[in-house]
């Protein structure tokens, strides 16, 4: 499997991807594979943390890290993050995630957040975001909304997590 920045040619595989990935019942296009669409069409994408995995030259997975905000200071909102149903639990997501924190850190990002399973998220150093004074967009996400603060990172920044504006939306 190879880690890498995704291309334009990657578009529809990515996509495709990501309706797999959280495919629903009713065969409607997923809410995630929507949303995705609309962050690419935004000010807050930021290419470089739009990663794919690769294997046998398929597109087997995606992350993408679009601009969020703390109070005003910039930050970073992770996800969607999508794996073929096929290859989930075989380390795709993993990769991803590594190389999608790696890739923020090496660009200066100073925090990450999301909203996700604390069990899943927790091996990567993703923790409760009010233990760094970091409040979710809505209270009700409790301990599902967690951050991992990056080498930039600046504990006397606090504030209201803000994500990229389709995720008001869709």
């Amino acid at each position: 499997m190879f880690i890498r920045r995704e291309v334009p040619g990657d578009r529809a595989a990515v996509h495709a991807v990501t309706a797999a990935a959280f495919a629903t019942a009713d065969g409607t296009v997923p809410v995630e594979a929507v949303l995705l669409d609309e962050l690419r069409a935004c000010d807050g994408w930021l290419p470089p943390l739009s990663m794919v995995a690769v294997e046998d030259d398929e597109v087997v997975g995606h992350v993408v890290g679009t601009r969020g905000h703390v109070g005003e200071r910039p930050a970073v909102g992770l996800g969607p993050l999508s794996v073929l149903p096929g290859r989930q639990r075989r380390g795709v997501g993993l990769a991803l995630v590594h190389a999608v924190l790696g890739a923020a850190d090496a660009l200066g990002e100073p925090l990450v957040a999301l909203l996700g399973s604390p069990e899943y998220y927790g091996r990567f150093g993703f923790r409760d975001a009010a233990g760094y004074g970091v409040e979710a967009p809505d209270p009700a996400w409790g301990r599902y909304f967690q951050v991992r603060p990056l080498t930039a990172w600046d504990p006397a920044v606090r504030g209201v997590f803000r994500y990229a504006e389709p995720f008001d939306r869709v």
